[in-house]
């Protein structure tokens, strides 16, 4: 790779974003223009009409990363005397109880491991035996480990138990199907520069209107106010304070051609594609993924670190960088892992660059194996 070149994010965010995407962002916005509004007022169209919730949702958007709106919408619609089960698969449904033991608000949790989803009937058990919980928050696609959560059973029985969803969909939405209306949530929250393909800096909630309307003087603080948000910009169309206006522009650029490969369905194809070249010749290289095909989503895959004391995980990351590939490190607790992407503006040719240079870095390492000790 020259220095020239840009690097190969198999990263889960931020991204490798394509040429139009990043050209969006060459223009100036004024944040009072009308042009910028009525780009603002289509992206939250069309960000509604991806999640299914034309008619019952709005989009409020927030300055920021995808943690940053995740804490705002609890912060907005869970009351400060509610109570929240958590469900904890990983680092992110973790990282949720925080914010609440931040914003004082009450919870309690229910944990897997990092190799295991929720289970939809543990739900109902624990919703029927406390009856003060008011909200269920859960994430979609779990990116510590890459596992893909059932949150449309898990929608169905939180419904079924009454209860307010909160969705965590950060690395899902956009790529996996999902509509409200068969999988009932109070929210669903994402980010610009996972799935969509967008630039980092900005994130969204798609809220239910009657839930929003009834959170005012729900949040903690103002920055993170999402049913002010959502009242100024019903009234003028306008962002509360400086909006990330070539953020915004990236993103509608970016969900036009989202729109052109064809929506949910040929991204998720696209990703799928790039996810069955990486395991497949990962695995011919002896690594081997920690999770069972059934629960790996096509966004970001978790392979075990190779037992050949020649493999020294920092060496490997430099050296496939210096091949123009930018990894990730491991994010469990259960075993020593690292994580390679399968999303952004990529196809199956950037994957099998990938592997090429992972053969080579390999040969440079004298490893003569990815297998872990279990396997060896």
């Amino acid at each position: 790779m020259t220095k020239s070149e840009p690097p190969i994010l198999l990263t889960p965010g931020p991204l490798t974003t394509s040429r139009p995407t990043r050209e969006a962002m060459l223009r100036d916005w004024g944040s009072r223009d009308e042009d910028f509004i009525a780009m603002n007022a289509r992206i939250r169209r069309r960000l509604v009409a991806l999640a299914g919730g034309e008619g019952t949702h709005v989009c409020v958007p927030v300055q920021g990363s995808g943690t940053f709106a995740v804490e705002a919408t609890i912060g907005t619609l869970l009351p400060r005397d509610g109570k929240a089960l958590v469900l904890i698969n990983g680092a992110y449904g973790t990282r949720i109880t925080r914010m609440c033991d931040i914003m004082g608000r009450a919870y309690v949790t229910l944990e897997m491991p990092e190799d295991e989803p929720p289970v939809p009937e543990d739900v109902a058990r624990v919703l029927n035996a406390d009856t003060g919980i008011t909200h269920v928050i859960a994430v979609h696609c779990e990116t510590t480990s890459g596992i893909l959560n059932p949150i449309r059973e898990l929608a169905q029985t939180v419904a079924a138990h009454d209860r307010a969803l909160i969705i965590d969909s950060m690395s899902a939405f956009g790529a996996l199907p999902f509509s409200l209306a068969d999988s009932p949530a109070d929210a669903i929250v994402a980010s610009a520069n996972k799935c969509l393909e967008g630039v980092p800096g900005m994130s969204f909630a798609i809220i239910r209107e009657q839930a929003l309307e009834q959170a005012e003087g729900n949040a903690p603080v103002l920055c993170f106010d999402l049913h002010d948000q959502w009242r100024a910009m019903e009234a003028n169309g306008q962002w509360r304070f400086t909006p990330p206006t070539h953020v915004i522009a990236a993103l509608d650029a970016a969900l036009a051609q989202h729109e052109a490969e064809g929506g949910i369905a040929g991204r998720e194809a696209r990703y799928r594609r790039n996810c069955t070249v990486l395991i497949e010749g990962m695995t011919e290289m002896g690594f081997q993924p920690y999770l069972s095909a059934n629960l790996q989503a096509p966004i970001i895959i978790t392979f075990l670190t190779p037992s050949d004391p020649n493999f020294v995980f920092d060496r490997f990351y430099n050296l496939l960088r210096d091949r123009g590939i930018v990894i990730y490190p491991g994010k469990l607790t259960q075993a020593n892992s690292f994580r390679m992407g399968c999303i952004g503006a990529l196809d199956e040719s950037h994957m099998r660059r990938a592997l090429d240079a992972v053969r080579a870095v390999m040969g440079e390492m004298e490893v003569s194996s990815g297998a872990p000790e279990a396997t060896l």
